[in-house]
């Protein structure tokens, strides 16, 4: 996979990452918003078959008790959602802070054990469990993270960060390991050189172009990323964001995106479920949801949430 098949029409010799603000949007002649549209906004017919489906999916909490008089708190972090993502449609599940989307996402992926329901990958039961039970969606699935600082390894080379999948997953040998790094890193805008450095060498926009190359180098059917633009220069962000919309079109990707800035789904995602106190209170086609909300939060979140190019 050359870059320019990975990626077309992207220069990956020069991501300008390190560059912020009005600095970086006249290097090229661009501005902060994104070249990609969001892909076609059709609505699921009941023939077609979620990849990713939560029936009755919830997680409650319950904290130590204070004293021997005195239960733990209860706090329900997610309440019972139904939820399907379709292959080859970008979800964005959108919220403010505390919402529950985090939690929701870690369920959908294993990551944490629901209190109760159920979910699905490709008609397969997602249960959590021992790594070696959980491979098959590992191999399936790749996630970014919100913070790029914090996501990567400052002790590991970034040909190792990025080969992490491969090695935990057992795929390929080391040579096939190094081959598929760098054309990954290329399809990311980086060069093959970057394997050899560390990310503290790296910009912000750089490290989460890394994050990105780790999380599709096993070649998974579902991107998920959780708040992965909100620690980004605007400019930046919305070059990660052509990125992600590079990516989808040219590898068949599914994608979900957690996030609370509306400005940014709007150009990326086909569809929307808005979440409030751990309730997704409302779903569908995202020109629908955002041209014609009919949940008073979902009006409120639009009138107060800053967009991309605000």
């Amino acid at each position: 996979m050359s870059r320019d098949e990975a990626v077309p029409g992207r220069d990956a010799r020069n991501p300008d990452d390190g560059l912020t603000g009005d600095d970086a949007a006249a290097r090229d002649g661009r501005g902060s918003t994104p070249r990609a549209a969001a892909h076609g906004d059709e609505t699921n017919t009941p023939t077609r078959t979620p990849l990713l489906s939560a029936r009755g999916l919830s997680r409650r909490f319950v904290s130590p008790r204070e004293n021997l008089f005195q239960p733990g708190r209860v706090t329900d972090a997610l309440k019972p959602v139904d939820l399907d993502v379709y292959e080859g449609d970008t979800l964005a599940v959108i919220g403010e802070s505390g919402s529950g989307k985090s939690t929701l996402v870690r369920l959908l992926l294993a990551l944490d054990a629901p209190s109760s329901g159920t979910v699905t990958f490709d008609g397969r039961a997602v249960e959590p469990g021992p790594a070696a039970k959980l491979r098959w969606l590992r191999r399936e699935t790749g996630i970014i993270f919100q913070d790029p600082y914090a996501s990567l390894d400052p002790r590991m080379s970034v040909g190792r960060i990025v080969a992490e999948p491969l090695t935990g997953l057992g795929i390929h040998s080391e040579g096939d390991h190094r081959r598929r790094v760098v054309e990954v890193l290329e399809a990311v805008g980086l060069d093959a050189e970057a394997a050899s450095r560390y990310p503290h060498e790296f910009s912000g926009g750089q490290r989460q172009r890394i994050a990105l190359a780790r999380a599709i180098v096993h070649g998974p059917r579902l991107l998920v990323g959780d708040e992965p633009l909100s620690a980004l220069d605007v400019t930046v962000r919305a070059r990660i964001l052509d990125l992600l919309a590079e990516l989808r079109a040219s590898l068949g990707l599914t994608l979900v995106i957690v996030s609370h800035d509306i400005g940014v789904i709007q150009h990326l995602s086909n569809r929307v479920a808005v979440m409030t106190e751990g309730e997704i209170v409302e779903q569908g086609p995202t020109t629908r949801v955002l041209g014609r909300p009919e949940h008073p939060y979902t009006r409120r979140l639009l009138s107060a949430v800053p967009t991309l190019d605000a």
